[in-house]
């Protein structure tokens, strides 16, 4: 399995954080993504300093949308987003499974483990998936939550 190469920082953030838009838009807004035979569209709004609102957030982190802060490992990885979302069925190493985090929503997080790398998808009743965030899971609390999910979903889904 070969991933898609990293983006890497140019030394210059305005020109970075164009390129790393503009492979966005290629590989997410404007290629026509699927996963699993339907649509994944980013979140449009709110925009901000010309970019959508799905684009900040797969490449800064935070809590509160006003404050996040860029992501330079969430930047450099923009193209194993969409190569994660085509290729989970085709890579054992793309761990899934579905979460339901409130009664009437449904997520699938698509795991590359060995690269700690995390997308999640949201599913719309209009019949597309929403690109929800994707990052680099750092934290060995996080890592262990990821793991923990993973393994009751699965196991949960044998028995």
């Amino acid at each position: 399995m070969e991933l898609p190469p990293l983006e890497l920082f140019s030394g210059n953030w305005e020109e970075y954080i164009d390129h790393v838009y503009e492979v966005y838009c290629g590989l997410i807004l404007n290629r026509g993504l699927r996963f699993r035979g339907l649509a994944v569209k980013p979140r449009f709004t709110p925009e901000s300093k010309g970019k959508i609102y799905g684009f900040w957030h797969v490449t800064s982190e935070g809590g509160i949308e006003d404050d996040r802060t860029p992501d330079l490992r969430r930047c450099e990885r923009i193209r194993w987003i969409s190569w994660m979302i085509e290729n989970v069925d085709n890579y054992d190493d793309i761990i899934w499974w579905n979460e339901k985090p409130k009664a009437n929503s449904r997520e699938v997080v698509l795991w590359l483990e060995a690269e700690q790398f995390v997308v999640v998808l949201a599913w719309r009743s209009q019949g597309y998936w929403l690109l929800k965030t994707a990052y680099l899971a750092t934290k060995p609390h996080k890592i262990n939550s990821l793991r923990g999910k993973k393994e009751r979903y699965w196991k949960a889904r044998k028995s």
